[in-house]
């Protein structure tokens, strides 16, 4: 989408010319694949981040309510289920932030994508 964008604003050869910044003329062609993995690098890395929060979360949980067959207390037990209810809260908040970042980087990305200094 990203690209898309700026490619349809700038022209498809207009857009990946602008990619790399000024640099002498030999340099052109190994800056803009440099620039190019760069920008598929993003949406990778935003990738793993999300999974690892998203794992993150999860393997907490499990460990917290694995701890009611570890020591097979009543005690125990209504505290790790209170503990994954306040994890589950916690991982509901930590979904409403990974989106707003997500929309947040990606309205950034386009604006740059399609920016008239590009």
């Amino acid at each position: 989408m990203i690209h898309g964008s700026g490619m349809r604003h700038h022209g498809i050869l207009h857009y990946f010319k602008a990619l790399v910044p000024p640099v002498p003329g030999w340099l052109f062609l190994p800056m803009l694949v440099i620039e190019l993995v760069g920008h598929c690098a993003k949406p990778f890395s935003l990738a793993i981040r999300l999974f690892a929060n998203m794992t993150a979360g999860h393997i907490v949980l499990l460990v917290l309510l694995s701890l009611i067959f570890v020591f097979k207390n009543l005690v125990v037990a209504s505290m790790s289920v209170l503990g994954a209810v306040a994890i589950c809260f916690l991982e509901l908040l930590v979904a409403f932030i990974q989106a707003f970042v997500f929309t947040y980087l990606t309205a950034v990305f386009i604006g740059t994508a399609v920016s008239s200094e590009h």
